[in-house]
């Protein structure tokens, strides 16, 4: 049975989660409609702009994104601490980017004089919109809805496009993150789509390949800082130079046109991660069926399950494949 969203959210764990949504009625994002005769590509765009659109109004950052032919993964870093940085008027700004609000925020962002008796309430909505500007939920609700008017419209129908629930899992620890966002970003490969990670459109390894080409990397997405220091800026703690040959290696053997093995200085980076190679890849490939819940050590799984007064340790059988031991 699903369990409400609440439940399997602990920032206190991790600020990382892993999201999935599906499309219902046999709908497609891209590619031929085998029973319609229609192509769809054009679609993958709309969910691509909209990821990116969403960076600049939540207080969410994109780790990872890969958008499919019936379905959609992003990586999410709920950054918490920006949205309670944000001024009462920050977050009025931030939210009136995507909707209208009322009569009252509208006031409020024009610089109108509020009424003693409305201040309350002015704050309550502050509090409303600054709580939604974090949250997943609404976060998946705003991808979502939008795609889904504009697939209806364009196919004349109304109706549910997306199924009603997003999958979302926890990413417990580094390992976890790095493993999924590469799982993430070697879709299209699986799937034959691509045949090398640069060629991966509509992903975000895409975007992080064509800015390392300039030196630079996306500002849309969470960028990789290195190893863990004092005083850092917010981002991954990893090495994108790593990370870039890693998942390319990885996607260049999973293909299977062209099998191989990992070199030695992929091997190397791996074990920085506490990943035998054999793992990786097993990972990388099956990270799906693989995990079905939070992703981590077992250590870091038995904290979230405490954390979240879980009685028992669910999933814990594929905690094997994120270690060494």
């Amino acid at each position: 049975m699903p369990r409400p969203r609440s439940t399997l959210i602990s920032l206190e764990d991790t600020p990382y989660y892993h999201c999935c949504s599906r499309v219902v009625r046999r709908a497609f994002l891209c590619g031929d409609d085998k029973f319609t005769g229609n192509n769809y590509d054009h679609r993958r765009g709309w969910v691509e702009v909209q990821i990116l659109k969403l960076t600049e109004v939540f207080a969410i950052d994109v780790a990872a994104y890969a958008v499919m032919s019936n379905h959609l993964h992003v990586v999410l870093y709920i950054d918490l601490e920006t949205a309670n940085n944000w001024s009462g008027r920050d977050v009025v700004e931030q939210w009136h980017k995507l909707f209208n609000g009322t009569d009252l925020t509208q006031k409020f962002i024009k610089g109108e004089v509020i009424e003693e008796c409305m201040v309350a309430s002015l704050k309550h909505l502050i509090a409303t919109y600054r709580s939604r500007l974090s949250d997943i939920s609404w976060f998946m609700r705003c991808l979502n809805e939008p795609i889904a008017r504009q697939a209806n419209y364009e196919d004349n129908c109304t109706g549910h496009f997306w199924e009603g629930r997003f999958k979302s899992q926890a990413l417990l620890d580094q390992a976890a993150v790095l493993a999924c966002m590469a799982y993430v970003e070697l879709n299209p490969i699986r799937a034959k789509m691509a045949k090398t990670p640069e060629q991966s459109d509509y992903t975000s390894l895409q975007l992080r390949v064509n800015a390392a080409l300039k030196g630079k990397q996306p500002t849309k997405l969470l960028p990789f800082i290195g190893n863990e220091k004092k005083n850092q800026p917010k981002g991954i703690n990893f090495s994108l130079q790593d990370y870039l040959i890693l998942v390319d290696e990885t996607g260049r053997i999973i293909r299977d046109d062209k099998r191989g093995a990992i070199s030695p200085n992929t091997e190397k980076i791996l074990n920085r991660l506490n990943i035998p190679s054999e793992n990786w890849l097993k990972i990388t490939t099956d990270f799906g069926k693989l995990f079905h819940g939070p992703v981590g050590s077992l250590q870091e799984l038995t904290h979230y399950c405490e954390h979240l007064e879980k009685r028992r340790r669910h999933f814990a059988s594929s905690c094997q494949y994120l270690s060494a031991s």
